[in-house]
């Protein structure tokens, strides 16, 4: 009998402080979790460090810890910052050129490949993207300059050399 197990669905989840170096924390968490799967850190580490900044900032309430969870079902890896102020919404906006803050949506917008907010129990709610775990597999990026040559990035985020796309590759010498 061939029986295929289902793909089990991995996940973690960590309170952290709503504070700078909790925000930081959960970057650093969250990375060394996707190193663990073997996933892409690129562009989740980014928009966990948006999700877990705001809810340091705007999410903030004494003595209230904000969680961080990360699971991946399927090709989709789903980033959820879960904060205790159920009453701020967040919403994205265009920052003036002269204020430093105020993009960290756009940037997970900009990311993610579909984001929102879900209401959870009073007072809290739960920020969340999903970035597909195939996208990163399939880009081509340029190794060197006027080289010619491209190469997709693996899923621990290597570098991958492939020839000109009008060249076959160079045969292996027999081993």
């Amino acid at each position: 009998m061939n029986e295929e197990s289902p793909t089990p669905i991995r996940n973690f989840s960590v309170l952290l402080s709503p504070t700078p170096r909790g925000a930081r924390l959960a970057r650093l968490l969250a990375t060394e979790q996707l190193r663990s799967w073997e996933l892409p850190l690129d562009p989740a580490e980014h928009i966990v460090a948006e999700l877990a900044a705001n809810a340091a900032t705007h999410g903030r309430v004494p003595g209230r810890d904000f969680r961080l969870t990360l699971y991946v079902v399927a090709d989709t890896l789903r980033i959820e910052v879960t904060d205790t102020r159920g009453d701020r919404m967040p919403r994205t906006q265009l920052a003036s050129p002269e204020t430093e803050s105020g993009r960290g949506l756009v940037l997970v917008d900009a990311l993610a490949d579909k984001w929102g907010v879900a209401p959870g129990l009073w007072p809290r709610k739960t920020v969340w993207a999903e970035i597909r775990l195939d996208r990163n597999t399939a880009e081509r990026v340029p190794v060197g300059p006027s080289s010619g040559e491209t190469g997709r990035l693996s899923p621990r985020n290597k570098l991958v050399k492939e020839p000109p796309p009008n060249q076959t590759p160079a045969p292996h010498p027999p081993g």
